[in-house]
């Protein structure tokens, strides 16, 4: 499938979560300084949807229904956290971002 047109460069704010649907996937979009990033939008922890329960600030997501946070700039877990945050690529063309999809990206989770 390869890279394709995911949304605005203006739909996309910082410290917010923006959803976007490709082919069907939602994928959640966020700006941290100039970059943006694009990910899935479930918790890498327990499901929890982050579009109801992930808070941006100052470039770390933090799921709030049990506090596990990531660095947006790398996905890297911070604090309790212990799964790294998956990631698509995205790129800036004009002002359009544009995301490498080639298969829905998903965590795999404890049965306990």
């Amino acid at each position: 499938m390869g890279w394709q047109k995911l949304c605005s460069m203006q739909e996309v704010a910082s410290d917010r979560l923006t959803t976007v649907q490709i082919q069907g996937v939602k994928i959640l979009v966020t700006r941290v300084d100039e970059n943006f990033v694009a990910f899935p939008p479930l918790c890498p922890h327990m499901a929890e949807p982050l579009e109801t329960s992930g808070v941006c600030a100052d470039g770390m997501l933090t799921c709030t229904k049990h506090v596990w946070q990531w660095d947006l700039r790398t996905g890297e877990p911070r604090g309790e956290a212990e799964k790294p945050m998956l990631r698509y690529p995205v790129r800036l063309d004009g002002d359009e971002l544009w995301i490498d999809f080639e298969r829905e990206l998903i965590y795999e989770y404890d049965d306990d």
